[in-house]
């Protein structure tokens, strides 16, 4: 089993990244890559952490592949073309005078160009979950509630008018938000989305604070074997982040 970094950038040299996003977003199944309730450093921010995540879990199944004559190395995005095809990361090695990094970046290929044809075998797709249970809301499970802590640590998060509230008004608000959040999600299983973080399997739920049928925040609901607790809450583009890793969200209450 190879050792490989835990980071895209301390691996693969690519030039031009925000060029390179273009052209992975182009050549992919259209997507809305942008944020559109916060401001990001990054051009794409969606894609560009979508690829950070993905090599990152891709490093720890050990599903980089590298050519017979050790010149070339590829990894599955998890992406595909319009018309299905599986998209790759391709690389060489690094030849630009004191490289930090061991690849080059050469571009983004379908399964069928031909210069995937120097792997024995392509690499597989990142996999995240051995249980499908895991991605539904099981609602004969108990939630227990952390609100005080959801407050308190994430009050920032808050949109106003509730981020100047009082914290315990803001708790008893909350409160019901959540609980018609668990009664939507009893009547629709879709209502609650899978998100990966940090090796496990949680749960999103829409918390609509002014609208029913819109969502300001993401509570986050842990699975505990007997019970989910939920002790934090997330910006909807956080919250559209950690979902994009494993799926493209349905668009019930939560998009880019």
């Amino acid at each position: 089993m190879s050792t490989w970094p835990e980071k895209l950038f301390d691996l693969v040299f690519i030039p031009d990244m925000d060029k390179k996003l273009d052209e992975l977003a182009a050549l992919a199944e259209p997507e809305d890559w942008d944020y559109q309730n916060t401001a990001s450093d990054h051009h794409k921010p969606v894609l560009f952490n979508y690829l950070q995540y993905t090599y990152m879990r891709l490093a720890e199944e050990d599903k980089l592949e590298v050519s017979t004559d050790g010149q070339s190395l590829a990894f599955n995005t998890g992406l595909v073309t319009p018309t299905q095809e599986p998209i790759f990361a391709f690389c060489s090695t690094n030849r630009q005078p004191h490289a930090n990094q061991n690849w080059f970046f050469v571009g983004w290929r379908r399964k069928g160009q031909h210069e995937l044809t120097r792997f024995e075998s392509l690499p597989e797709m990142a996999n995240y979950f051995d249980n499908p249970g895991l991605l539904v809301f099981d609602a004969t499970k108990e939630l227990r509630l952390n609100v005080e802590h959801i407050v308190s640590d994430n009050k920032e998060r808050f949109p106003e008018p509730y981020k100047s509230m009082d914290d315990y008004a803001l708790q008893t608000f909350l409160k019901g938000a959540i609980d018609n959040a668990i009664e939507r999600v009893k009547r629709n299983y879709k209502t609650a989305i899978p998100q990966y973080h940090r090796g496990n399997i949680q749960l999103l739920l829409p918390l609509c604070l002014g609208n029913p049928s819109v969502a300001d925040l993401a509570v986050v609901a842990v699975n505990h074997d007997g019970f989910y607790r939920a002790s934090t809450c997330l910006t909807l583009d956080m919250a559209y982040n950690n979902a994009r890793q494993l799926a493209r969200p349905d668009r019930d209450w939560l998009v880019p």
